[in-house]
C-alpha cells in the first residue's frame, strides 16, 4: 500500500483557470491578487498571455459555477480557482446566493473529475471580507495553495489509475496468449479419443 499527498511543486507544467466575480470587485481584486503572488512564488506563470493561466471574468458569484463547469469539462486545466465575494445585507438573497454558490461549485469538481478550489468569501460586513482579502491575511494565498495541492494529488491518482490498466490489459495479454496451447490440447485429445473409437469398431 502507499500513502498519497499533494506537493506544492511539479515537475510537468501545471494549467490553471481563474473564474472570477465582477460583483465586489473592491475584494475580489485583493483575492487574485494574492493568489497570484502564491502561484508565482511556486514557479506558475500568471501572465494571462502566457500558457499556465486563464483567467474568466464573470458577473457576480452567482454565475461562477457554470462557467467553473464548463471550464473543468473542457480537461485543459489541472485545477479551476473560483473567486468572489457574497456580504450579507438586508435582506435574504445573501442566504440563496451563498448555498448555490457553494453546491455549485462542489457539484462542478464532482462531475468533472477537476479540483475546483472553492474561494467565495461569505461574510456579513465589508470590513470582515476586506479583513481577509488583505488587512490581516490574504486568503487569496490559500485558494491558490489549494489548487496546486489538488492539482498534484490528482495527477498522481490518475497515473495510478493509468498504470493499473496498463497492468490489466498486459495480464488480458498473457491470458490471451496462453489460449492457442489449451486449445492445441484440447485438439490432441479429442484426436486420440476419435483414433481410440476407431480401433474399437
Amino acid at each position: 500500500m502507499a500513502v498519497f499527498e499533494g506537493t506544492f511543486t511539479s515537475s510537468t507544467p501545471l494549467r490553471f483557470a481563474f473564474v472570477i466575480a465582477r460583483f465586489n470587485d473592491l475584494v475580489v481584486d485583493k483575492l487574485l491578487a494574492g493568489c497570484q503572488d502564491c502561484l508565482q512564488r511556486h514557479g506558475i506563470n500568471v501572465d494571462p498571455h502566457g500558457t499556465q493561466v486563464d483567467y474568466v471574468w464573470v458577473p457576480g458569484s452567482f454565475e461562477i459555477p457554470l462557467m467553473a463547469r464548463q471550464l473543468a469539462l473542457t480537461h485543459r486545466y489541472d485545477a479551476v480557482i473560483c473567486l468572489g465575494a457574497v456580504i450579507r445585507g438586508q435582506t435574504p438573497h445573501f442566504d440563496y446566493v451563498a448555498a448555490e454558490v457553494s453546491k455549485g461549485i462542489a457539484a462542478a469538481g464532482f462531475q468533472t473529475g477537476v479540483p475546483v478550489i472553492f474561494g467565495i468569501l461569505t461574510v456579513d460586513t465589508m470590513q470582515q471580507a476586506l479583513e481577509r482579502a488583505g488587512i490581516k491575511t490574504n486568503n487569496g494565498w490559500n485558494y491558490a495553495m489549494n489548487a496546486l495541492e489538488m492539482a498534484s494529488l490528482m495527477k498522481q491518482v490518475k497515473e495510478l489509475g493509468s498504470a493499473s490498466a496498463y497492468s490489466d490489459r498486459n495480464e488480458a495479454s498473457v491470458a490471451t496468449q496462453a489460449l492457442p496451447v489449451a486449445s492445441n490440447r484440447m485438439m490432441a485429445s479429442d484426436a486420440a479419443t476419435e483414433y481410440k473409437e476407431s480401433e474399437n469398431s
